[in-house]
């Protein structure tokens, strides 16, 4: 199972924000060469993006990098550089459609081929962020067996759509909505866009929890600083946890007498019920996990 509660952006081309993402409790830096990096500075980045992907890895996060988009022409040469041994993913910008999935699979077979790694090892995890991604989700959720998630970019896709990005997101709740109900057909995780205004800690909650009650499993993050209350927001509590524990023990007990049905606490018990529980024991299990220390491992 993937732990994407939190994906922090790192400029590529800024050494210092590289070596201090290693420290982080992301679940995921993305190292980013696409919209933090200057036209004049991608070169540099990708010089950088070797020891980057080492220096996070250390941190015990996932490592992903932001290549820049298929139209630029830069895609390529950038993930000529960045595939190597302890890259996890890669983020694709502007997905739109199957296409766009299997023409990066290609090139990342081939790399892959080239480099020894185990074909497959690097998994694509596509940010929705025109109105023809959106409306191309399932396409592109479903275009490959490497597509990991889909990730939501409301800043561009505000722009594309022509209207301001608001603190409410009235603008943003059909995509939100399509798009994370479209990751759990696909099976897979759907991650929310970054809330880009760093110092509204009670701004940042309330979204993700919004984000949570669509089905989301995590956001993109553009400051270290929301990685603390957002991984708060997609975890488990300790009194959920003690809750799940005790309807998959009681339910496990009732299907062995051949009843279908329970009640805990005054409420019924079923066969869903039975099964939420067990996915969020199973997302607390990666979280403990995650916490632990290579000793401990």
């Amino acid at each position: 199972m993937f732990l994407l509660r939190t994906m922090l952006f790192v400029p590529g081309n800024n050494m210092r924000m590289l070596h201090k993402a290693g420290t982080l409790d992301a679940d995921a830096i993305i190292i980013d060469l696409e919209d933090a990096v200057p036209m004049e500075d991608k070169e540099t980045a990708r010089v950088f993006v070797r020891d980057g992907i080492e220096i996070a890895c250390k941190g015990g996060s996932m490592v992903f990098v932001r290549v820049n988009g298929l139209t630029t022409g830069l895609t390529g040469q950038d993930l000529e550089e960045s595939v190597c041994e302890g890259l996890n993913g890669i983020v694709l910008p502007k997905a739109e459609s199957k296409r766009d999935i299997l023409e990066v699979e290609a090139i990342l077979e081939r790399i892959e081929k080239q480099k020894a790694l185990r074909v497959g090892s690097i998994v694509i995890l596509p940010i929705l962020e025109t109105a023809k991604g959106v409306l191309n989700a399932a396409e592109v959720a479903f275009a490959s067996k490497r597509v990991a998630g889909l990730s939501f970019g409301a800043v561009d896709f505000t722009r594309d759509l022509g209207v301001k990005l608001s603190k409410e997101g009235v603008e943003l709740s059909y995509p939100r909505a399509y798009i994370a109900l479209v990751a759990r057909a696909a099976g897979i995780s759907a991650v929310d866009t970054v809330f880009i205004d760093i110092i509204d800690r009670e701004g940042l909650i309330r979204d993700s929890k919004a984000a949570k009650q669509l089905g989301f499993c995590g956001k993109l993050l553009v400051h270290p600083n929301q990685i603390q209350p957002v991984n708060e927001v997609f975890s488990p509590t300790q009194q959920e946890v003690e809750y799940c524990k005790r309807v998959v023990a009681a339910f496990k007990e009732a299907q062995a007498r051949g009843a279908g049905a329970i009640s805990i606490d005054g409420k019924m018990i079923d066969y869903a019920n039975y099964r939420q529980a067990e996915d969020i024991l199973a997302i607390w299990d990666t979280i403990i996990k995650r916490k632990k220390t290579p000793e401990e491992s």
